[in-house]
């Protein structure tokens, strides 16, 4: 069943990385609130679940900074003689770090909104087994000390329908 996570995760990531995806999605938020947004690189769009400040001892990392993972896997076995028909929980996680605590939130907002347009512009069949309805759920997490001196963590997470 670990293929359902990894595949699902992949899918993901393509749909943030693609040219339409999550940098213009930052850059046309950016431009209605007037404001600046640094376009991510690849290596700002990962593929794991590893808390802040692992990371930060383990790799040098750049904010901000998005995880893409398979939070749980759920085989409901709604359709017979399939090995797998049921829904993978998947969460994105935006990591917002910088030196001031003014604008933080602001920004973290953005890229989170931008994460949501993302998904909203890619509802429907994914292909290969899986299927997007629409809904997500999001939630921002109280700022802390680590990054650039300050880092508030938001996460949209969200159910993608496989079956296989």
């Amino acid at each position: 069943m670990a293929w359902v996570g990894s595949t699902v995760t992949t899918q993901v990531l393509g749909l943030l990385s693609m040219p339409q995806g999550l940098n213009a999605c930052v850059a046309t938020l950016a431009q209605a609130l007037n404001t600046t947004a640094t376009p991510l690189a690849g290596s700002q769009l990962l593929a794991q679940n590893v808390p802040i400040d692992l990371s930060e001892r383990s790799t040098d990392v750049t904010y901000p900074a998005v995880s893409v993972y398979c939070d749980k896997i759920v085989n409901q076995l709604k359709e017979k003689f399939r090995v797998f028909s049921g829904i993978a929980v998947m969460t994105i996680e935006v990591r917002v770090s910088q030196d001031r605590l003014e604008g933080i939130e602001a920004q973290s907002q953005m890229y989170l909104d931008a994460v949501t347009q993302v998904l909203d512009q890619n509802r429907g069949d994914w292909g290969e087994g899986m299927f997007y309805a629409g809904g997500y759920e999001a939630a921002f997490g109280q700022v802390k000390h680590g990054g650039r001196n300050f880092i508030q963590v938001a996460k949209v997470t969200f159910d993608v329908g496989v079956s296989n």
